[in-house]
């Protein structure tokens, strides 16, 4: 039962992630990375895979900086 709800983990950390890239909006697609990203992180650490935790750690982090970064002047 626990294999099973890891896995599931697994599974929809990728389609949360792989859905991002039918968003048009752009803040839409950030932040579903993000939750894909987070759920990897989850997915990670619950199987004990660092390189899984950090690239997904790296992925949330570039996704909100890209989110919420501050807009130069005339940016559009």
């Amino acid at each position: 039962m626990i294999h099973t709800g890891i896995t599931s983990l697994g599974w929809t950390a990728t389609v949360v992630f792989v859905a991002s890239y039918f968003c048009s909006r752009p803040s839409l697609l950030r932040g579903l990375q993000m939750l894909g990203a987070l759920l990897w992180v989850i997915y990670g650490i619950v199987i004990g895979a660092a390189p899984v935790v950090v690239a997904n750690v790296l992925v949330f982090s570039a996704a909100a900086w890209t989110r919420w970064r501050p807009r130069s002047v005339g940016a559009t």
